[in-house]
């Protein structure tokens, strides 16, 4: 579905993403892991299109498109969704209505009818039961006031009215008490399908035992590093991510050494 090579992004004159080449198919849960300031969020950004980062070197192919000429609008209608570890308020603006014209925008960009204000409500709530978010909340403004886990349900049921190919969740998890987090994850997983994939971004190895990711990458200084399956988060749990740091700083030049187990690419390390 998607598939990235040699992707470098910088901020101003700082280079992020330092070569990530990743390839993510059709009804897979990648979760991307790593210590603070790896690239994790950055990569999700680029993804989307967010504007403070530049694309220097490389190239992402969302099913068979060059994702890097859209802008971020063109990428969401195509079906690419990114779920924010901290959800923007967007007071004066309409839960519901600001739902139904992104919901309405991809109808028409499909060649599918739109829904009228009545229809909407009806297919709104039952999207909101998925992760038992209150009816009220929609007829608030957009997050404003809303807790931290009301913010990350509202971005699940944002999600499941706009059915999108590809979503990118951002530490979904951060700020969730265990019963949130029960319930948020059991709403992505029931939004997931064959025809789906998803990449979650995550510290921890709690997410991932609701959310069960096929594959998992350790991403270090820009690259992802490290490869392998869920037994990767439990090793990770335990031994936290300095052995993953001093093996990546003493490995620059052999980087995918068919013999070493740290690698750049997302094939088996």
């Amino acid at each position: 579905m998607i598939e990235i090579k040699n992707l470098h992004a910088s901020v101003g004159d700082t280079p992020i993403l330092k070569g990530v080449n990743l390839t993510i198919n059709k009804g897979e849960i990648h979760a991307i892991m790593g210590p603070n300031g790896s690239g994790k969020s950055t990569l999700a950004k680029v993804i989307s299109g967010h504007p403070a980062f530049k694309v220097t070197e490389g190239e992402i192919l969302f099913e068979g498109k060059d994702l890097l000429v859209l802008e971020p609008d063109e990428r969401s209608r195509e079906g690419i969704f990114m779920a924010f570890q901290y959800p923007v308020e967007i007071p004066g603006v309409n839960n519901a209505s600001f739902l139904r014209l992104a919901y309405n925008a991809l109808q028409g960009h499909r060649g599918l009818p739109e829904l009228s204000e009545k229809e909407f409500d009806v297919f709104l709530r039952e999207k909101a039961k998925i992760v038992d978010l209150n009816p009220d909340f929609l007829e608030r403004s957009v997050n404003t006031g809303f807790s931290g886990g009301e913010k990350k349900r509202n971005e699940i049921v944002q999600m499941a009215v706009l059915d999108p190919k590809l979503s990118l969740l951002d530490e979904t998890d951060s700020g969730l008490d265990i019963d949130a987090l029960r319930i948020v994850a059991r709403g992505v997983n029931e939004l997931m399908t064959s025809e789906k994939a998803m990449m979650v971004i995550t510290h921890y190895q709690r997410l991932l035992n609701y959310i069960q990711p096929d594959i998992i990458h350790v991403m270090v200084d820009g690259r992802i590093v490290k490869t392998g399956g869920k037994e990767l988060a439990l090793e990770l749990e335990e031994k936290g991510y300095d052995w993953l740091i001093e093996e990546s700083e003493g490995n620059q030049d052999d980087r995918c050494h068919p013999k070493k187990a740290l690698c750049s690419t997302s094939g088996d390390a």
